[in-house]
């Protein structure tokens, strides 16, 4: 039943919400899939203790990245990157949890791979701006607007986490 009730609220608030069940959007770009990188990126997740709702791997297609990258439609390196990310298969991912959008930046790293800070995932795994292995929600409205882009709220699944009660108060 409660499940059926977050479900119901989460069509109308656009599948982010707030407190422990905040979501974000993670994808696992081309050059972090070719490189295997997938499972190591759930792992750190899993480990942190979010919640994993939405999973998929797909060929993105350019009507989406462009919609997806709206906001960098400008900048010179635009048509670049909808390049390099429909290059190859992306791993796109809806994770869940207390300030998930935050801590979730906080752990992909700076942008700038020379920026991260070791124990980051760029930090540890990237070089170059251009292949930094991975994008994560900035905020909460991105994160609300990148979800409903990449996944239909029928792929988003509800479950019951058992380890719940050990990580949060």
């Amino acid at each position: 039943m409660i499940c059926l009730v977050l479900t119901i609220f989460a069509n109308i608030f656009q599948t982010a919400w707030t407190g422990v069940n905040e979501r974000t959007f993670v994808a696992v770009k081309p050059d972090g899939v070719h490189r295997r990188l997938v499972g190591e990126i759930i792992r750190r997740f899993e480990r942190k203790g979010f919640h994993l709702v939405g999973l998929k791997l797909v060929q993105a297609s350019e009507s989406l990245l462009k919609a997806h990258y709206w906001e960098l439609r400008d900048k010179p390196f635009f048509n670049g990157l909808i390049r390099y990310m429909s290059s190859g298969p992306v791993v796109a991912m809806v994770w869940q949890g207390l300030d998930v959008v935050k801590t979730a930046r906080r752990m992909l790293g700076e942008t700038n791979p020379a920026d991260s800070l070791p124990g980051t995932i760029r930090g540890d795994y990237c070089l170059e701006v251009g292949r930094n292995v991975i994008h994560g929600s900035d905020s909460v409205e991105s994160a609300q607007r990148e979800i409903s882009l990449w996944f239909q709220n029928q792929e988003l699944t509800c479950w019951e986490d058992s380890s719940q009660h050990w990580i949060y108060e």
